[in-house]
């Protein structure tokens, strides 16, 4: 397939793009800089310059393709306090991508989150989907991106071979800048690896090479409106990924009290207190997707992760 894709220089694209190539697929991949245009190119991907605001040059191009990939979303500006800005932006391309797309019966993937699906239980691939809900005003930019993903399962109404692959809170791997990365920079900056409660909060996780894999599968073959799970492990503790950074950075792993989270884990402390596991049992039976990478314990325990003294 020609296959346009968003997102294709950053951490899970930047895995994505040589899987599509490695399986036969033409790759174009959106670039907004001179940095992610050369990085593409040496991947052996064509190149459209522009940003998720350019709705004409993703129009143009998702019509141009055999399949479209989402995988960009201005965590930039998210995380510097303008979630809501980012995910309007997020939900407006979404709707490009649909209307360009409708009637083709063309795969549209995106990429989505498992983090908060279904606190407290297993998260399972039928949660999440009610679509019914998908053209509701939702307020806050957390619920504009759980809406974002149920529109997209709606566009299988309208001859769209859509899924959203929800990826857990970590997709980790060599030369992440994500959530774990973040823990290990804080905890040698507070000079202790802390949890909140007692650690026993789960998240789940995948390596980034499976997810890429789980992204090919969904272009080639998920059916049209699947909420497809890219989850290796279903559930790590906090207080065992504590331990490991702990260890390695030979600093007491402590237990941080709620009054002081937002102090010590800034603005990771709305979600290092989560229990999320989640299950991906429905999608492996579906797509035969299997992960084959280092879960995320053994993968912290390499050590990569604490090489770098700025992380």
């Amino acid at each position: 397939m020609r296959v346009f894709v968003t997102g294709a220089s950053g951490w899970i694209g930047s895995a994505v793009v040589p899987e599509l190539i490695g399986a036969g697929h033409q790759v174009t991949g959106l670039a907004r800089s001179d940095a992610s245009a050369a990085a593409l190119t040496a991947a052996g991907a064509q190149v459209r310059r522009g940003t998720l605001d350019d709705l004409d040059t993703l129009r143009s191009a998702a019509a141009a393709s055999d399949g479209v990939i989402h995988l960009a979303f201005k965590h930039d500006i998210a995380f510097s306090g303008d979630f809501e800005g980012a995910a309007d932006a997020d939900r407006r391309a979404v709707e490009t991508f649909g209307e360009t797309l409708a009637g083709s019966d063309r795969p549209f993937v995106i990429a989505s989150g498992t983090l908060g699906l279904a606190p407290g239980r297993m998260a399972t691939e039928h949660d999440g989907q009610d679509t019914d809900s998908a053209t509701a005003k939702p307020t806050g930019g957390p619920a504009v991106r759980q809406a974002t993903a149920r529109t997209v399962l709606s566009f299988a109404s309208r001859g769209v071979r859509s899924s959203v692959v929800r990826l857990p809170p970590t997709v980790h791997g060599e030369g992440d800048h994500g959530f774990m990365a973040t823990l290990v920079g804080i905890a040698r900056d507070k000079g202790v690896a802390g949890y909140l409660g007692d650690g026993s909060n789960r998240w789940p996780a995948v390596h980034q090479v499976d997810a890429a894999h789980m992204f090919r599968l969904a272009l080639e073959k998920a059916p049209a409106g699947s909420a497809l799970h890219a989850v290796a492990d279903e559930g790590v503790s906090i207080h065992a990924i504590a331990e490991i950074i702990g260890r390695h950075l030979d600093l007491p792993v402590v237990a941080i009290p709620d009054k002081d989270a937002g102090e010590h884990f800034s603005w990771l402390a709305g979600f290092i207190g989560l229990d999320s596991p989640a299950s991906s049992a429905l999608t492996r039976e579906l797509l035969g997707w299997q992960p084959t990478h280092p879960g995320l314990l053994e993968d912290l325990d390499k050590g990569h992760y604490f090489h770098n003294p700025s992380a």
